[in-house]
């Protein structure tokens, strides 16, 4: 069985660009309902079909699968839920831990968050500097809901400077 445990933040600064390239990533949903989502992404020459269980705490199920390319697109533009999410990712490698940061363009723009995944719901991390406050649990940071509700209409948050 396959179980993400990650935890997500909002990012102070941009900082953390200086050990990393940007790459971006197409991201498109086929089911976004509260026991799961199923979605499709490319990230430079790669696809996958990602299909996600119901968060609970810090963790769900999750299983990845590659896909053809030219599949993953065609399903981006016939039949995934508009508007797809796009996004540079970037990797950093902190404290033993790899982040990894996505600045959203697009309908998202202006918002910067960094996840980092875990062996086990209580283990230790070391924040970075560049790191803000965390939002884990926060459906509005779930990718899936930023499809219909996307950080351009948020009002009560700020963006990164």
């Amino acid at each position: 069985m396959a179980k993400e445990i990650e935890r997500k933040f909002r990012v102070r600064n941009e900082s953390f660009k200086a050990f990393s390239t940007g790459v971006l990533y197409r991201q498109g949903y086929l089911s976004r309902d509260i026991e799961r989502t199923v979605r499709i992404r490319v990230s430079g020459e790669n696809a996958f079909i990602t299909i996600k269980g119901m968060t609970n705490g810090f963790e769900r199920l999750e299983f990845e699968y590659p896909i053809l390319l030219e599949d993953a697109n065609q399903m981006l533009e016939a039949i995934c839920i508009k508007p797809l999410i796009e996004k540079l990712r970037y990797k950093v490698m902190c404290n033993g831990h790899l982040w990894e940061v996505d600045e959203f363009i697009g309908d998202n723009e202006g918002l910067i968050v960094a996840e980092v995944e875990l062996e086990s719901n209580d283990e230790e991390v070391v924040i970075p500097d560049w790191i803000g406050e965390e939002v884990t649990g926060d459906p509005r940071y779930y990718n899936s809901n930023m499809v219909t509700n996307p950080f351009k209409n948020w009002s009560d948050i700020q963006t990164v400077r």
